[in-house]
C-alpha cells in the first residue's frame, strides 16, 4: 500500500519531471548503440535488406533517386537497428516507470517482466525477418512477366520497419497479459469471453500497422491470434499464482 500511496502523492510535474528523465536516458541508449551501426551500415544493409530479397523472383532492383537519399538511408538503417539493440534499456526504463504504481511483492516483477517484455520483442523481430523472404518472394512473383520491381531504398527499408517493429510490439501481449493478471486487472475469462471483438481489434490492428494488402496484414494477424490464444493460457497460469 505504501508504494501505491507514494506514487499516488507525486504531483503531475514530478511525473512529467521522471518520464523527462527515462526519455531522455531511452534516447541517450539509442544514440549511443548509433554510432557502431553508422560505421557498419553497409554490412547491416546487406544483412537487413538484401538477404530478405533472396526468394524474390525476378530479383528487386534496389534504388535510390536523391543525391542525399544514400546517406539519409544509412542514418535511417543505424537508427532503426539501434533501437532495437537498445530494446532492453527501453524496457527497463518503462517498467521502471510504473514500478511506484505496484505493491511491494509486485516490484519484484519488474526485472523479470522487462527481461520477458525484451525476450518477446527479439522474438517479434526475428519472426517478421525469417517470414518477410517468403512474402516477398509472393509479392515480386505476383507480375513477374508483366511488372519489373524496382523498389525505393527509403520505402523499402520503410516497409521493412513498419512490419518489424509492428510485430515486435505485437509479441509483448502475454507480457502485458501476464503483469495484468498479476496485479489482477485481467482474468483468462474475460480474455476468453471478449474473444470476439478481440477478432475486430486484431483486424483493425492488422490494417493500420501494415501496407494495404491481405498478405502483409495476415503477417500480423496469425502471430496476434496466436499470442491472444498464448495470452489466455499465461492469463489463467498467472491467476494461480496470485491465489
Amino acid at each position: 500500500m505504501g508504494s501505491a500511496s507514494n506514487f499516488n502523492e507525486m504531483t503531475f510535474l514530478e511525473h512529467l519531471e521522471e518520464l523527462r528523465w527515462i526519455l531522455i536516458k531511452s534516447i541517450a541508449a539509442v544514440l549511443l548503440c548509433a554510432l557502431p551501426c553508422i560505421v557498419f551500415w553497409k554490412h547491416i544493409f546487406d544483412l537487413l535488406l538484401v538477404y530478405p530479397l533472396r526468394f524474390a523472383e525476378p530479383a528487386p532492383l534496389l534504388i535510390y533517386t536523391n543525391p542525399a537519399q544514400s546517406v539519409i538511408l544509412s542514418l535511417k538503417i543505424a537508427f532503426a537497428v539501434a533501437t532495437v539493440i537498445a530494446a532492453p534499456i527501453v524496457s527497463f526504463q518503462f517498467w521502471k516507470f510504473l514500478s511506484p504504481a505496484l505493491q511491494k511483492n509486485e516490484k519484484k516483477m519488474i526485472l523479470p517482466v522487462a527481461s520477458l517484455s525484451t525476450l518477446f520483442f527479439f522474438a517479434g523481430i526475428l519472426f517478421s525477418y525469417f517470414s518477410l523472404p517468403y512474402l516477398l518472394k509472393f509479392l515480386t512473383s505476383y507480375a513477374a512477366g508483366r511488372l519489373d520491381p524496382v523498389f525505393r531504398a527509403d520505402e523499402y527499408l520503410g516497409f521493412m520497419i513498419k512490419i518489424s517493429l509492428s510485430l515486435g510490439v505485437v509479441f509483448q501481449m502475454p507480457v502485458i497479459s501476464f503483469t495484468l493478471a498479476r496485479t489482477g486487472i485481467l482474468t483468462h475469462k474475460f480474455l476468453i469471453r471478449n474473444l470476439s471483438y478481440a477478432t475486430v481489434a486484431m483486424f483493425s490492428v492488422a490494417a493500420v500497422l501494415t501496407p494495404p494488402d491481405i498478405f502483409s496484414q495476415a503477417l500480423i494477424v496469425l502471430p496476434l491470434a496466436s499470442l491472444y490464444i498464448i495470452s489466455v493460457l499465461i492469463t489463467a497460469l498467472a491467476e494461480r499464482k496470485r491465489s
